[in-house]
Order: C-alpha cells, then sequence, then structure tokens
C-alpha cells in the first residue's frame, strides 16, 4: 500500500489483509476494482467490476469511481478520512482510477499523471487499452460526455467486442429516430423521399485519412491536378440510429436502405469500412453524401 497524496492510497488485494496497517494509515473507505467482491468489514466500501483485459471499458465508470474518492477525502468526521484504491495486484486497474482522479483533481495530463504515479510506484504497469481510454478521458476535460462523437465511437466499439454475434446489442447504442421527435437541430433527409433519417449529433467525425495512396487498388501512377482534392470525405458516418435496428442486429454488413421509400444511403460494417479520405472507421454506419440534403432548422418568431 503506497501513499499517492494526503488521504489517498493505492494498493492490493493482499492489503487488504493488514487491518492494522490499514488502521495506521487511517483508511475508513476502500474502493475496490477488480473482477471480484472482497469480504471485508468495518469501512465504507465501493465495488466496481472490471477485467484488466483491452476489452474492458472502464472510461464509463472513472467519474463514479472519483466521485467516491472525492466523497472519502472529504467525508465530514471527528477523524480525517483516507480511501484506499485497490485492484489484485495494484498495477493496472487501480492505477487507471488513480491516474484519473490526479488528472481531474490536479489537472494533469493523463502523461504526467501516470508519470507522477510510476514515481511512488515503480511497478504500475496499466495497459495500453486503459491509457488509450484516459487519453480520451483527457480529451473530454475528464467528465464523460456521452453526446461526445469520439465516446459514442469508442462505446460502439466496446459493443462489437462485448456482443461478437451482434444478438441484445444495448438499445441506448440507437440514437432516436429524427422521424419521430421534433427540435432545432439540423437534420438530413433522404434525397428521393425527403424522410429524415438522422440528426448532425450523430455525425462521428474521424480525422482525415491520406487519401488514394491509402488504398492500394487507388494508388495513383502518374501526377494528380493541382486543384484535386484527394482527401474529401463523400459521406456521412454515424452512429447506429433506431430505424437501423432490424437490419444491424445480428448481421456483419450490408445495406442502409431508406426506411421509406428503400433507396440506398449508405452501407454499415461492424468491423469497420474505409472512408473515401483513407481514414478507417470501425464500426462504420456510412451514409453517402449524394443520397442526403441537410435540412436546416428556421425559426419562423424571428423571421417576423
Amino acid at each position: 500500500m503506497i501513499a499517492v497524496e494526503a488521504g489517498l492510497y493505492i494498493g492490493s488485494v493482499s492489503d487488504l489483509n493488514d487491518v492494522q496497517a490499514l488502521t495506521e494509515a487511517g483508511i475508513t473507505h476502500i474502493l475496490t476494482v477488480d473482477s471480484e467482491e472482497p469480504s471485508v468489514s468495518g469501512f465504507q466500501t465501493k465495488f466496481v467490476r472490471v477485467l484488466d483485459d483491452p476489452s474492458t471499458d472502464l472510461l464509463s465508470k472513472l467519474d463514479d469511481c472519483i466521485r467516491f474518492i472525492e466523497d472519502a477525502l472529504n467525508a465530514a468526521g471527528c477523524k480525517p478520512s483516507s480511501v484506499l484504491v485497490h485492484c489484485h495486484v495494484g498495477q493496472s486497474r487501480s492505477a487507471a482510477v488513480v491516474t484519473a482522479y490526479l488528472m481531474k483533481v490536479q489537472k494533469l495530463t493523463v502523461h504526467d499523471a501516470y508519470s507522477r504515479l510510476q514515481g511512488l510506484k515503480p511497478d504500475v504497469n496499466m495497459n495500453e487499452a486503459f491509457l488509450d481510454q484516459l487519453a480520451l478521458y483527457e480529451s473530454m476535460n475528464c467528465e464523460l460526455d456521452a453526446n461526445s462523437p469520439l465516446y459514442k465511437q469508442f462505446r460502439l466499439r466496446k459493443v462489437t467486442e462485448k456482443f461478437p454475434e451482434l444478438q441484445n446489442v444495448p438499445k441506448e447504442v440507437f440514437a432516436a429516430d429524427p422521424a419521430q421527435t421534433q427540435n432545432a437541430e439540423v437534420v438530413y433527409r433522404c434525397r428521393k423521399c425527403r424522410r429524415v433519417v438522422f440528426r448532425c449529433s450523430s455525425i462521428l467525425s474521424h480525422s482525415v485519412g491520406c487519401g488514394p495512396s491509402a488504398f492500394s487498388h487507388k494508388r495513383p501512377s502518374g501526377g494528380l491536378p493541382a486543384n484535386a482534392d484527394q482527401t474529401e470525405c463523400t459521406s456521412y458516418f454515424i452512429e447506429p440510429v433506431q430505424w437501423m435496428e432490424e437490419v444491424l442486429l445480428g448481421v456483419m454488413d450490408g445495406q442502409l436502405l431508406c426506411p421509406k421509400c428503400n433507396s440506398k444511403l449508405g452501407s454499415f460494417n461492424w468491423y469497420g469500412e474505409q472512408c473515401s479520405c483513407g481514414r478507417w472507421v470501425t464500426p462504420a454506419f456510412q451514409m453517402h453524401k449524394n443520397r442526403v440534403d441537410a435540412i436546416k432548422h428556421i425559426d419562423i418568431a424571428t423571421l417576423k
């Protein structure tokens, strides 16, 4: 058990066996980030089931873990409170949570927070997937943003890992059908029948790729016109929408057809597709730009 800062400790499940050491350290709260819940009494506890595996979604649990740590450190009482964050061996899962806490509270980058923790506990060795999730957490200003395109893409990737047969996919990964709800957001309609098919907020942006050089069959043998934009995205990549659910479940890839007129709007592949700009997007729900039109909401009251 190692002190990270006043009142905050990181350790392993074996530290729970040394009640005297816990008492001497003033431990009042224990946060367990492990695959099995330990049997411990005399402390305020929280158990978060997490596997030390690249497919694990730790990101969505970070805010809850940090809140428990902050509540423990700010607990009112006659004696100061301290919290122990532990996993099985105290190297990866607990390290990820403590690093996230340092990022949020100390306003540190993921690199600086992790380096500080490694300086205190040299055997810390977080798996790379958790580091990537912490980088995403940093990009969201250390607070889970369910509307972030990056988080939506992350959540979709985890769905493909957790449900490889693509059955029983959680309902929450499907955005509400914009044809069934109204708001002031820009929407996209089928160019043929004008049925609304997705909202602007459903678009999952991606960094532009390197153009035709990313496609072995499209690599140009000669020169290109000076004004040729070889990295233009000809499709929107979006989160799945409710009207797609029947088509997507249990199927790895296929066409996306307008739910009203059945004209082809794009395609999908849970394992990913390559954008025209060359960037690989996983999973991919691709809507061709030449098959939809953007419609902006106009507030009639402002025109009067």
